[in-house]
């Protein structure tokens, strides 16, 4: 998914012959995550559970895809795209749980934004899981004092762990992809109109709401705020040698820079070595006292690693049919190319159906001088703003969202479940600000 320049990710004889049955796992596994947290909390709680149900789903999934010759989607989904995926939010988890910024800040509203603003410009730079992990601890450890800051982790999942990785195919794994796929490394900064309108309203809508939120906060909550402010202290500080590894290791190792990546399936692996080699090196020499102020456990990935597992096995199908039924869907204008990736990205993971629409619009044989890796310009620019800030409208669209709503639970913040992320947050804040860039800066 995130690393190996692979043709197609889902092409196969029989994807034609995809039943709508088949897709019922997929259904199960977005069902138990929306509901069992309501009905069954205790249960739910346990990561070992989430990965029990991931297993009694996806295991359905990948017999049916292999008695039905689709073994190699199968493959290639778990060993290319589940691995690398993993391979990379967990090198980052461990290497920003090695970096403890400790102190407390007062909580103002326009302290909170400078986080929030700061994770916008890191997104792109190390990254939507590098930046949200390096920052969501010292936001949650600023906003200890507040009672009323929910809204606060979910604009921080919205900016940072979405809709700031945008200028770079380093920021956001939809955009990697592309990268892999022949879209020139410079040409994603023709996104900043769109990142800088994004993010400025989303810091904007922030702003005011916090603001509302502050003013109702009990006297004895801003008095304690005020009270615990002690200077910001940053250790850990070699991790960022190790982060910095990581993004370079993502820019530069890859079939493009190094053809011999490419000539055998087995080299595509030396980037997530180096990758791991670095998570390794944190893990031994950061000094366990840091850790520990960060509250580091291995709960949040551990939960994202099964979930995931769950969700990439039993969208196989899903994606097979997608792609054999994308031509009848009538996705041909930009603005439709902006929409289907992007509502599907939400739903499905933005990398591998960002690659599904990329790979239609390249079947439909456009012709110019214009094409920017056998696409026109407009519409790899809504595939790549669709894919991007559409991972946001749920907890599942983008790997990092369920990572920061992990730490955020661990510290004793509750989170509002799958359903009600999405009508008391991403469908009343985020999808109207997607409809109105469209209508200002997608165009065909």
């Amino acid at each position: 998914m995130l690393f190996h320049p692979l043709p197609g990710i889902i092409s196969t004889a029989s994807a034609t012959d995809i039943p709508l049955w088949a897709l019922a796992p997929f259904a199960l596994m977005l069902t138990a995550i929306a509901v069992l947290p309501l009905v069954h909390g205790k249960f739910w709680e346990a990561n070992h559970n989430k990965l029990f149900v991931a297993l009694a789903l996806g295991l359905p999934a990948a017999l049916y895809l292999i008695f039905t010759g689709n073994t190699a989607p199968l493959i290639h989904t778990v060993l290319f795209d589940y691995v690398p995926f993993m391979v990379m939010l967990g090198a980052l988890f461990v290497i920003t749980g090695g970096i403890a910024v400790t102190g407390d800040i007062e909580a103002r509203p326009w302290v909170n934004m400078i986080f929030l603003g700061t994770g916008a410009v890191l997104a792109s730079v190390m990254g939507t899981t590098g930046a949200s992990m390096l920052l969501i601890r010292p936001l949650l450890q600023t906003n200890k004092s507040r009672t009323l800051k929910v809204h606060t982790v979910l604009f921080f999942i919205a900016i940072a762990a979405n809709t700031g990785g945008m200028l770079t195919p380093l920021g956001d794994p939809p955009l990697f992809i592309l990268y892999l796929r022949g879209v020139p490394f410079g040409w994603f900064f023709q996104l900043w109109p769109l990142w800088l309108c994004a993010n400025f309203l989303l810091l904007a809508i922030y702003f005011a709401v916090d603001t509302y939120f502050y003013r109702k906060e009990p006297e004895s909550a801003i008095k304690q705020d005020i009270e615990a402010i002690t200077p910001i202290r940053i250790s850990g500080w070699l991790n960022l040698v190790w982060a910095a590894g990581v993004v370079l290791a993502i820019a530069f190792l890859n079939a493009q820079t190094f053809p011999v990546l490419g000539a055998n399936a087995a080299f595509g692996f030396i980037r997530e070595a180096v990758i791991i080699g670095f998570a390794w090196l944190s893990l031994v020499l950061t000094n366990k006292e840091v850790r520990e102020a960060n509250r580091f456990s291995w709960h949040p990935v551990e939960e994202v690693a099964y979930l995931f597992f769950g969700i990439f096995v039993t969208m196989v199908p899903c994606l097979l049919y997608l792609e054999a039924n994308a031509a009848s869907l009538g996705v041909a204008t930009a603005t439709e190319f902006y929409y289907a990736t992007g509502l599907l990205s939400g739903f499905l993971d933005n990398t591998p159906t960002a690659v599904t629409f990329y790979t239609l619009a390249l079947a439909q044989g456009f012709a110019g001088n214009d094409l920017v890796a056998g696409v026109p310009p407009l519409i790899l620019e809504a595939i790549a703003a669709g894919a991007v800030l559409f991972g946001g409208l749920t907890y599942i669209g983008n790997g990092p969202n369920f990572m920061v709503k992990a730490v955020a639970e661990e510290q004793g913040i509750e989170m509002p479940d799958f359903f009600a992320y999405m009508y008391k947050f991403s469908l009343i804040i985020l999808l109207p600000l997607f409809i109105l860039l469209q209508l200002l800066l997608i165009r065909g």
